[in-house]
Order: structure tokens, then sequence, then C-alpha cells
């Protein structure tokens, strides 16, 4: 209903080439790109600080962290492999 009203459409034209304006002007301000790129960089700064943290915790508690899990998905899948290969040579050698 409020789709097809051309009013309502203006203002949403309007106000998606404002907004566009303002990023453009933002962006092109290299005091803004430094800071915002300053934030990322202490935000992901901050992450793996916390990551080490709580593999740490999980350590010092005797429970595995999310790459120890994974780590030992990896060494299943091979085992699983080892054992495919291993399952193929049996029978192959069972039909001589």
């Amino acid at each position: 209903m409020l789709k097809d009203n051309p009013v309502m459409k203006k203002l949403v034209a309007t106000g998606e080439e404002r907004i566009g304006k303002i990023a453009q002007q933002l962006l092109s301000n290299e005091k803004f790109v430094s800071a915002l790129q300053s934030l990322v960089t202490r935000t992901l700064s901050a992450k793996g600080l916390l990551d080490k943290s709580i593999r740490s915790a999980l350590s010092a508690m005797n429970l595995p962290s999310t790459a120890d899990i994974e780590s030992l998905k990896e060494k299943i899948e091979d085992l699983e492999q080892v054992l495919e290969a291993m399952e193929a040579k049996v029978d192959t050698l069972a039909k001589k």
C-alpha cells in the first residue's frame, strides 16, 4: 500500500540519495577512514586476546577448544580414509 504511494517513493528515493552522499563524504574523509581502520584493527586484536584467554580457560578446566575439536575431526577423517583404503585392499584380496 505505501510502496505504491508516489510521495513515499519520492521520500525513499530522496533518503537513499542523501544517505549515499553522506556515506561517500565519510569514505572520502581521511580521518574517518583512519579511525575506522584503527577501530577494526583494535577489534581484531581484542578478539585475538579473547580467543587466547578462552583457550587458556578451557585448557585449565581440561576442556577441548574449538581448535582441538577441529584437529580431532581432521584426524578422524584421515583415519576413515585409511580404513576405506584398507577395506578396499581386503576386498580385492578376498576376491582372488
